[in-house]
């Protein structure tokens, strides 16, 4: 069974991730694990703790001389900016005389941030112990997992693409994003806001120069998409095993992210059925298949052999330059909430994040379903039954 836990704050020394169940003998090639953390960082509309980070993984456990062991695996992310903040989030209790100014103390809770709700749950009075670890930040060492698993699921044939849908109020057009995979990522990864509509990218790179000039965020939509999937990845017996509320969950797990939908999704409701499914037919070459995809790739929680396609919902990040009224948790006084650097727009790197997210699900379904302690085992299972697929 694939796992992950993740430990580190935003400001801390490092990002820290351990991977346990992941096979032995995949080729690991840590470019690609940073050039998904370069993708991360990229987009208009960030802020300046880019500048400073410049994100790379070290793998400080499980991988010996470039393939897995089949042990656990440790992935390390180091914080450049750990330096300016090494006395406020030290670990070491604080000298009795040191001055508590210090700390950096937050005591005035940002709206929509995990601040308040998070400080009364754990009782505590300094909310940076509360937003430190809250922080998107955080998304780093997740995206470095996703691109580890990847590298297994690619050998598979399975490959993922993220990008962007909306930004505010513009949408890129449906024609922009039904294109091959290859110049659908083409497109995107040389688009400043990771569309493949030229049109709206100047629409939203204008929407995002007024909210910044207006002290405001904004929000989006991005979409993952992912082929190679075989029929049958998740499971209709359990409510846990659906593969797409394993997915959904995962992705409104990620800070920022409100919805999640599959295919048509919450489009589904002003069509009548005729109009939503997915209908069936059979020929020798193709054997069963769909001339449509309206499910996004997921029937019954379980995968149909069509393309995986997910969109998730950002809302606009909750830190603003001119920040909405909030109440100070020591005087009880009203207060312009707490300003922490942040960014104008993220979701650019959102889309990266999603389809990482997505990959890490992707991966663990799959090796629930065909299990293994090496990848020659693992791909033994596959073709056994891809066979007893194309038998059926």
């Amino acid at each position: 069974m694939l796992r992950f836990l993740t430990a580190g704050e935003t400001h801390g020394p490092q990002l820290t991730a351990i991977i346990e169940g992941m096979p032995s003998h995949v080729p690991i090639d840590v470019a690609l694990i940073n050039a998904q953390l370069a993708r991360r960082q990229k987009g208009y509309g960030r802020g300046k703790r880019m500048a400073i980070e410049q994100d790379v993984v070290d793998i400080v456990g499980g991988v010996r001389h470039g393939k897995t062991t089949g042990a656990p695996i440790a992935l390390v992310v180091h914080n450049r900016d750990w330096k300016n903040w090494s006395s406020i989030m030290d670990a070491r209790p604080l000298p009795e005389d040191a001055e508590q100014s210090g700390k950096r103390r937050v005591h005035r809770p940002r709206p929509g941030h995990a601040d308040l709700s998070g400080g009364i749950k754990y009782n505590e009075r300094d909310l940076r112990n509360i937003l430190e670890r809250s922080s998107a930040r955080e998304t780093t060492v997740r995206v470095a997992i996703g691109a580890l698993v990847r590298q297994m699921l690619s050998i598979c044939g399975v490959e993922l693409l993220g990008y962007v849908r909306q930004i505010g109020d513009v949408i890129v057009s449906d024609a922009s994003v039904d294109r091959p995979l290859d110049e659908l990522r083409e497109w995107t990864e040389r688009s400043a806001v990771r569309v493949a509509d030229v049109h709206a990218e100047e629409a939203m790179i204008a929407r995002i120069d007024e909210a910044k000039a207006s002290g405001d965020t904004l929000g989006g939509i991005v979409e993952t998409v992912a082929h190679g999937l075989p029929i049958g990845l998740g499971a209709h017996v359990q409510w846990d095993r659906k593969l797409d509320g394993r997915i959904a969950q995962a992705v409104v797990s990620i800070q920022a992210f409100k919805g999640v939908e599959f295919g048509l999704g919450f489009g589904c409701a002003a069509r009548r059925g005729s109009h939503v499914h997915d209908a069936i037919y059979y020929d020798d070459a193709q054997h069963f298949y769909r001339k449509t995809n309206r499910s996004g790739g997921v029937e019954g929680g379980m995968t149909t052999g069509a393309p995986l396609v997910v969109r998730g919902v950002m809302k606009p990040i909750s830190t603003l330059y001119k920040p909405l009224p909030s109440v100070d948790i020591d005087t009880k006084e009203a207060f312009a909430a707490q300003v922490e650097r942040s960014d104008t727009c993220a979701v650019p790197a959102a889309s990266v994040i999603m389809e990482n997210v997505i990959a890490w699900e992707i991966a663990r379904a799959w090796m629930e379903k065909f299990g293994g302690d090496s990848i020659e085992e693992v791909q033994r299972n596959v073709a056994g039954y891809i066979a007893q697929v194309r038998a059926y």
